[in-house]
């Protein structure tokens, strides 16, 4: 099988190793849950500069694919882990993503996720304003959280469309951003930029059902995402800050 050679274009030395260690992490994680539809590629080499991978010949998703991946995903989430957060610091897209361990999935995500993102808003009127909606919903959040989440589970963290690739037989993970948090947080963040198609979804259904609350949460996980990407790329992506912002609002009431 040919190779595929990333470079490291970021301004973070550690980038490519970071990524390397969360392809590792997520292989330890499906050979434990006895997943075998869902591959990674191979490592063959990592620094600073330089990440050596499997080159994969993309195709089109099928059916069999997208059942495979719903599946797979469900088999992954289903494993308990022992704490949310992790070890290490890692990157999500262009930005870092702090991590530390925790017994409070709620409160990892409150301030290591939506406080971390919110504090790198450059304009401070805004900021000071999703601030102030943190810090007067972020305590409530956070225990709601915690009510409405099963077990950590290891997470993907950035499962877009553009981070699973499918060859003619089986979907391949690739540019992870791990962590371990609600697998929900997974689920949501695939439906943000379109979806998989149901086919995928009723395949993870059927092995580890979504929550009631899933649409829910789904506003609230990706608040996270969105205010990544306006911290990254600008205005277009204010709106779906603003949609989560206001989710967590209305949320806050509810039992």
């Amino acid at each position: 099988m040919s190779h595929f050679i990333k470079h490291n274009h970021t301004p973070f030395p550690d980038t490519l190793l970071r990524e390397a260690e969360g392809l590792e992490s997520l292989r330890a994680g499906l050979r434990q849950a006895g997943v075998r539809e869902i591959r990674l590629p191979e490592i063959y080499a990592a620094d600073h500069d330089r990440l050596t991978l499997t080159r994969i010949d993309a195709a089109p998703a099928s059916e069999a694919t997208l059942v495979m991946l719903g599946e797979g995903l469900a088999g992954l989430h289903a494993i308990p882990q022992d704490q949310y957060g992790g070890s290490n610091d890692n990157y999500i897209g262009l930005s870092p993503q702090p991590n530390t361990l925790s017994s409070s999935w709620g409160d990892f995500f409150v301030e290591h996720r939506l406080g971390y993102q919110v504090g790198r808003i450059k304009n401070s009127a805004l900021r000071g304003e999703f601030q102030k909606t943190l810090d007067a919903c972020g305590d409530r959040l956070a225990q709601w959280l915690d009510r409405h989440c099963e077990h950590p589970s290891l997470l993907h963290g950035d499962l877009w469309s553009g981070n699973v690739l499918f060859d003619r037989h089986q979907p391949w993970l690739i540019d992870p951003a791990v962590y371990r948090g609600d697998r929900e947080a997974d689920l949501a963040m695939t439906e943000m930029f379109g979806g998989f198609g149901q086919a995928f979804y009723d395949a993870y259904d059927r092995r580890n059902s979504r929550t009631e609350v899933y649409p829910l949460k789904r506003s609230v996980y990706n608040l996270y995402h969105y205010l990544n990407h306006y911290n990254l790329f600008g205005g277009g992506y204010l709106g779906g800050c603003e949609q989560g912002i206001g989710a967590i609002e209305a949320l806050v009431g509810r039992p």
